[in-house]
């Protein structure tokens, strides 16, 4: 009987148990629903500013005039004026060059000049006497006349043709000596004494000399498409050498060559680069560093208010306590700040750290 009473008593302990938990639970069930709590996360008003930056690029320093000196007819080398490092000056005789076969054509068309005049002077006589002859009336027809001015005129324009042809081997000859066609400096000797040089076979495979004026020298960049607008013919620049890396050297733009390489997509200027001492050497490599100053205020931020993603680069914008994504393209970039451009004004809020976590239209508390 005792038994009975308290395994009743556990049960209605249990089932008061049970229906108080479904109470609550029931009770919390009808609740209204908490509201998500919107996140405060840091941001800044976006402003314009004006970015001065500046542009390391490797530059190269090439000799202001360079040529390859080659023998203009077969010919072999008869002397030799220069060497390698020979400081020459403009009309200097380099070399000398011999090819007899010239000098045989050069007396046979001398030849043919003697011949040709008498020829001429032949005709021209007769021309002459029949002239004066057929002014008394009937004495010479016209035909004749005619036939012998023919005979004259044809035999002149032989005469002239072959001066031509003498004028042309002589001209010929006249390449049988080289000429320094600037003042400059011998950088590369490829012949020796007695060599075969010529137009074409073994002695064309390489010049006979390579002259440069190392006074002045020429440092040729290629500028990025991005900053090609940011320079112009006059602005100053710096560089600096492997062999001097103490000295600064200064340069001015002067040539810009107004299209882009389509392999680098970039534009080439030059600038012009005095160097009387000669301790520049043509082919050193440049470090140079280009001022781009600002030019307009544009949006600057920091860089990590840039949101770079697999889709692009985006910031963030806070709008009506939401997120907006916004592509944006970057400009220049100076230390910790970047350049921006997009669909943007003046005094949006930004995300000051944006994560990739943070989604469009996701709720912010600025």
């Amino acid at each position: 009987m005792n038994m009975k009473i308290f395994s009743t008593g556990l049960l209605s302990a249990g089932f008061l148990v049970l229906t108080a938990i479904y109470g609550c639970g029931h009770a919390e069930s009808k609740g209204e629903p908490k509201k998500e709590q919107a996140p405060a996360i840091a941001t800044f008003d976006l402003k314009k500013e004006k970015l001065s930056t500046k542009l390391s690029l490797p530059g190269e320093l090439i000799a202001l005039q360079q040529v390859d000196l080659y023998a203009k007819v077969s010919s072999f080398v008869r002397t030799l004026k220069v060497d390698i490092g020979s400081e020459v000056s403009k009309g200097q005789l380099l070399m000398t060059l011999e090819a007899p076969e010239l000098s045989s054509q050069l007396s046979a068309s001398q030849a043919r000049i003697k011949a040709q005049e008498a020829i001429y002077t032949a005709s021209k006589a007769n021309y002459n006497r029949l002239y004066e002859t057929s002014k008394t009336p009937g004495t010479i027809s016209t035909n004749d006349l005619d036939q012998a001015m023919a005979k004259k005129n044809a035999d002149l324009a032989q005469l002239e043709a072959a001066k031509a042809a003498y004028k042309e081997i002589g001209s010929v000859q006249d390449y049988l000596t080289i000429r320094a066609p600037f003042s400059g400096i011998i950088s590369a000797r490829n012949v020796n004494l007695g060599a075969y040089v010529g137009p074409s076979g073994k002695g064309s495979d390489l010049p006979l000399f390579t002259l440069q004026d190392q006074k002045n020298l020429r440092l040729a960049v290629s500028i990025p498409e991005i900053y090609t607008g940011y320079l112009k013919a006059g602005d100053e620049i710096s560089f600096t050498v492997k062999s001097l890396p103490s000295q600064v050297f200064k340069a001015k733009v002067k040539r810009l060559s107004g299209a882009l390489d389509l392999r680098l997509r970039a534009e080439r200027i030059e600038m012009d680069v005095t160097n009387s001492n000669k301790i520049l050497l043509p082919g050193m490599v440049a470090e140079v560093n280009i001022p781009l100053p600002a030019n307009a205020s544009t949006f600057i931020i920091n860089k990590k208010a840039l949101l770079d993603t697999s889709e692009g680069l985006f910031v963030l914008k806070v709008q009506d306590n939401k997120a907006v994504k916004v592509e944006v393209k970057k400009g220049r970039e100076a230390d910790d700040r970047v350049e921006i451009f997009g669909d943007l004004t003046e005094g949006d809020k930004l995300v000051a750290e944006p994560t990739e976590e943070m989604h469009e239209g996701m709720a912010i508390k600025p």
